[in-house]
């Protein structure tokens, strides 16, 4: 018989919304050694740190602007989504009615406030994959307005930043993507970008990169190459923490390649903030473990 997960999930909500994940913050920790002693970047640098671990002891929201809850599930066969759609989403109710999330799901029409993260079929917003074996995997994200909206969507070629159809005219649009974010996306940041696909699904691969460790490295050569060079070449525009300038404006960035039509070629940007909020959470043998 399915469980009623509807707490178990209210947990990874707390988790992903108050305990920044440990890859993110030993990143953050670096990066505040790297810059000079004393600067605008490292006192914005400590901040962040001190507002990681007062959210974390207390509880409390890493950031005001909670984000929107993206989930992924890859849950066994013969579970129910209907019903672990309805768990999910009572889960985030209850998280908004206990502070862990903002109300943040407005009604585009009316301009109404739902007040409790209950919206439509798309907020919060739920992705189902079927999978072999007993163990059901959800991953959370939360992302933030304000990065997402730095976020954005390039089709190749493109003459205003001579960016050809190749991996090179990638790096141009992801360096021209962070330059326009400035300190609007709340650097250090990081990204996940898709090669390929139509405008829906390179999007959507795009965000499912940000799931990706900051320290690990993409199993295409290839890719892993072009990640580092971006990145490399991203902390080289002295933007710096929330655009002070500095040595640490990207924390990482990380690719995914997906086949395309002959006539298209779309490079999406998914840009993350340094609240970079994701977390996991495995369910067997009737126990959750949180990652």
């Amino acid at each position: 018989m399915q469980p009623d997960l509807t707490d178990q999930i209210l947990e990874l909500v707390r988790l992903t919304s108050t305990d920044l994940p440990p890859d993110v913050e030993k990143k953050l920790r670096e990066s505040r050694g790297q810059e000079t002693e004393g600067s605008a970047a490292q006192g914005a640098l400590d901040t962040i740190l001190n507002n990681v671990e007062m959210a974390r002891k207390n509880s409390t929201p890493i950031c005001q602007d909670t984000g929107t809850p993206i989930f992924y599930v890859s849950y066994p066969e013969g579970w129910s989504t209907r019903k672990l759609t309805a768990q999910i989403q009572n889960a985030v109710i209850q998280a908004t009615e206990k502070s862990f999330l903002r109300p943040n799901s407005v009604n585009t029409v009316t301009g109404k406030n739902t007040g409790n993260n209950s919206g439509d079929e798309h907020y919060p917003s739920i992705h189902f994959q079927e999978t072999e074996g007993d163990k059901l995997t959800i991953d959370l994200m939360l992302k933030g307005g304000g990065c997402e909206n730095v976020s954005i969507q390039y089709k190749l070629p493109d003459v205003s930043l001579s960016a050809d159809r190749d991996l090179d005219g990638v790096r141009k649009t992801a360096l021209d993507a962070v330059t326009k974010a400035q300190g609007k996306g709340c650097s250090p940041g990081a990204l996940g970008i898709a090669i390929g696909g139509d405008r829906g699904s390179s999007y959507a691969a795009s965000k499912e990169a940000l799931f990706r460790q900051l320290d690990d490295e993409n199993l295409d050569p290839t890719l892993a190459g072009l990640e580092n060079k971006i990145t490399d070449q991203a902390n080289q525009l002295d933007i710096g923490p929330m655009g002070f300038h500095g040595k640490t404006t990207v924390l990482g960035t990380k690719i995914k390649n997906l086949h395309r039509l002959p006539a298209s070629y779309f490079v999406s940007i998914s840009y993350m903030c340094w609240a970079f909020r994701r977390r996991r959470m495995i369910v067997k043998g009737g126990e959750a473990i949180y990652q």
